[in-house]
């Protein structure tokens, strides 16, 4: 496991989850000697023998188990599919039965992230939908405190339990500073829960 290093791994159609994942990954790395590892997963298909190429056109590489077990801790950004996670991130989680198995995740911190293209459109219920399998792989799940002052403020994204957006019907409306300010938040927070963690394991030993 690289102590230093978070996996940031997303899904995304229209770019605006993506986005969400740079900056958390700013926010990551923004913590003294914290790094982040950009990871997406591809696209399903309804047509069982579709087959995706192994590397990407464009963007960063597809994600492996391995980028699970090697990593300290878990950023799992999603659109809003009817309230729900996105099909594509679920079907790679739901590829991690060898590592549930293993333990490898117990004890890690992760957190959730989401665009919707409404600003009621399930956004909550969505990041409530990404920690259960997060939970049951015996994760530590992280929200936001309302610490934050743009969770009180805010008239587009964010919620207690995870980064959120609002990117409108085309989506098209680019990350507020109140949104953007919060991915940051997420990222640093995830970031200093490993490092807290790391010393913790390192005093008990």
């Amino acid at each position: 496991m690289n102590v230093g290093e978070i996996l940031v791994l997303y899904y995304s159609v229209h770019g605006n989850v993506a986005s969400m994942a740079r900056h958390v990954a700013r926010g990551i790395e923004a913590v003294p000697s914290m790094h982040a590892r950009i990871r997406t997963v591809p696209r399903v298909s309804a047509v069982c023998e579709a087959i995706e190429d192994d590397i990407p056109a464009a963007g960063p590489p597809y994600a492996t188990t391995d980028d699970l077990v090697e990593c300290a801790g878990l950023a799992l950004g999603s659109p809003t599919r009817f309230g729900n996670m996105a099909a594509s991130l679920k079907f790679f989680l739901d590829g991690t039965g060898g590592q549930w198995l293993a333990g490898a995740l117990v004890g890690k911190p992760a957190a959730v992230f989401t665009s919707t293209a409404s600003l009621h459109g399930g956004q909550e219920s969505t990041l409530l939908s990404m920690m259960l399998p997060l939970l049951h792989h015996g994760m530590l799940v992280l929200g936001l405190p309302y610490s934050e002052p743009d969770l009180l403020t805010t008239r587009t994204g964010g919620a207690p339990y995870g980064a959120t957006h609002w990117a409108g019907a085309n989506s098209d409306r680019a990350i507020s500073d109140e949104e953007h300010r919060l991915c940051l938040a997420l990222g640093r927070r995830l970031a200093q829960t490993a490092l807290a963690l790391k010393e913790e394991n390192r005093r008990s030993h």
